[in-house]
């Protein structure tokens, strides 16, 4: 059947207009590789048909293979003397057009072989991760069973949950998540909510390493305690490389000196370009990151975190100083030689992470009180490596109370609740405390269980001393604290008596001020202003066990 000459012509311009569409697509993907390959540093070459980029550096190549009308057939990577293998991972993203995940894939593979030498240097240094990702992987099996979830591994294995590096993505290891963040995932199936991570990868030094060529490990279960036994690393099983392997973070993590120093002494290497700070200080910048949108100062030290049936919360964090073990500082990375000292790093990371966590716990974006809702005042100060002591006023009487936690590992915390020896006691135990801790890893929400706790502490309280009024005599009332900064007992939120200020104008208008003051200032005349670090010293006295 012939097509009318009319209809001929819309059909070719059709036609036309498809080739155009399907060459500009075509186009217009080669231009962003060929771009984003020059920004890494990398070469790129288009073959004379336009449907095959390769980019290539001295040790690896990729190979994009695109259809004619612009869609993606496959990625191919080949490492120095290897054979071209299809990348997945690298095809999804291209299909995705996620340029930005392309491009941090590129320069992961670029920096693999950022080895000072030529490329048997190089290519040396292939070998060495490649031997240490054998090992990783075969200590990585140790614990796994069966019916071992991702969480346990995360929070109990010996080099966390770690995935191996597929083509271009490098090997990485995930070694703590929250409680929240666990809850966040049961609720949200399918979500990719993922706890804090390492890359496992090689970096070139200044100076020569000996590194493993080969597998260390023969037989995982060899070794005593379920550790793995490691082969001597002799001159035939390793080579003197200019590089070191090294743990890479996504973001820098805030590290206590006494943790770098246990590092070290771990590695026998020293972690360098650091800067020592507060460590408090590193946290809430770290914490303000993570949360905020827009750019906070970390001078900040005042925040105010809300909690569902609860008064809200106002929290000054006590920054401490660069002194001894409340000094840190932010580690991007942590370089090391032999597969048998990333479990001892990994748990300490958790130990470190876990801490982090409980302080950050402390800080939110709110620095300002936006409304007249009541308030519950803590003060966060640093006690000793990995303990800190929530300071605030007894909900029952006006002297201060102090919970005390101490991170013993990622896994076990210590608490001690310390109160004045006159004031009621608040009937939860030391454990109990613990438990809450480790079941939520957040201080406002232990604290909330704390006073509603002391709520039914007041209420009983009121109750014994109007069984004390009806028995005696009525006499003329006490002298009343009468400064209009003083504390009240008013209803909160819950419908429960909490220990409340009535006017807050004066504290949340200077949030800079040390709560040691803006407490002993609400007390009025009748409490002396002492210093701060006495009571410290007093209310964080634990026994010796």
């Amino acid at each position: 059947m012939s097509v009318p000459p009319a209809c001929q012509l819309i059909l070719d311009l059709e036609n036309r207009g498809g080739v155009s569409c399907r060459a500009k697509s075509m186009f217009s993907v080669m231009n962003a590789l060929e771009s984003l390959s020059r920004q890494k540093g990398l070469n790129v070459h288009v073959s004379p048909s336009g449907t095959t980029c390769y980019i290539t550096s001295m040790m690896f190549y990729l190979e994009v293979q695109l259809e004619k009308d612009g869609n993606l057939m496959d990625v191919k990577l080949a490492h120095f003397g290897e054979a071209p293998v299809v990348c997945d991972d690298l095809v999804q993203l291209l299909r995705m057009k996620n340029y930005d995940a392309f491009g941090k894939i590129l320069e992961d593979l670029s920096n693999m072989y950022q080895i000072p030498g030529n490329s048997e240097m190089k290519a040396k240094g292939y070998l060495a991760l490649q031997a240490l990702e054998k090992d990783l992987y075969s200590m990585s099996l140790l614990d796994r069973t069966q019916d071992v979830n991702r969480v346990t591994e995360i929070l109990h294995g010996k080099v966390g949950h770690l995935v191996p590096r597929t083509r271009g993505t490098p090997m990485n290891i995930e070694f703590y998540i929250s409680p929240y963040q666990i809850l966040e995932a049961e609720l949200n199936p399918g979500s990719q909510v993922c706890g804090t991570k390492t890359v496992v990868t090689i970096e070139g030094t200044d100076m020569l390493h000996k590194l493993p060529l080969s597998p260390l490990i023969v037989d995982p279960q060899s070794g005593e305690d379920s550790n793995p036994a490691f082969l001597q690393l002799t001159d035939e099983l390793s080579m003197d490389l200019p590089a070191l392997f090294v743990l890479k973070f996504h973001q820098p993590v805030p590290m206590s000196s006494s943790s770098i120093e246990d590092i070290h002494r771990l590695t026998g290497i020293q972690i360098s370009g650091l800067k020592l700070a507060p460590l408090y200080e590193l946290i809430v910048w770290s914490a303000l990151k993570d949360k905020c949108s827009e750019e906070l100062s970390t001078n900040e030290s005042c925040f105010f975190v809300s909690l569902p049936d609860c008064p809200k919360h106002c929290y000054f964090i006590n920054k401490g100083s660069e002194k001894s073990d409340l000094a840190g500082a932010l580690v991007s990375k942590i370089p090391f030689s032999h597969p048998k000292c990333v479990p001892g790093v990994i748990e300490i990371l958790r130990h470190q992470v876990a801490y982090n966590t409980l302080i950050s716990s402390c800080v939110s974006d709110k620095h300002i009180n936006e409304d007249d809702s009541e308030l519950l005042y803590f003060e966060v100060v640093p006690h000793r490596n990995t303990s800190f002591c929530v300071f605030f006023l007894h909900p029952v009487k006006e002297n201060l109370a102090c919970v005390m936690i101490d991170v013993i590992t990622s896994r076990e915390v210590h608490c001690h609740l310390q109160l004045n020896p006159q004031d009621p006691a608040l009937s939860y135990s030391d454990d109990f405390i613990a438990r809450v801790v480790k079941s939520c890893m957040s201080v406002p929400v232990v604290m909330r269980a704390i006073f509603r706790n002391a709520a039914k502490v007041k209420a009983d309280s009121k109750t014994q001393d109007m069984d004390v009024d009806t028995k005696q005599p009525h006499e003329p009332p006490s002298a009343q604290i009468t400064d209009s900064d003083s504390l009240k007992e008013s209803p909160s939120v819950a419908g429960q008596h909490d220990l409340v200020v009535t006017n807050k104008s004066s504290i949340t208008d200077s949030t800079e001020e040390n709560l040691s003051t803006a407490k002993l200032e609400t007390l009025g005349g009748n409490t002396e202003k002492s210093n701060l670090s006495s009571r410290t010293e007093t209310l964080c006295r634990v026994e010796e066990n």
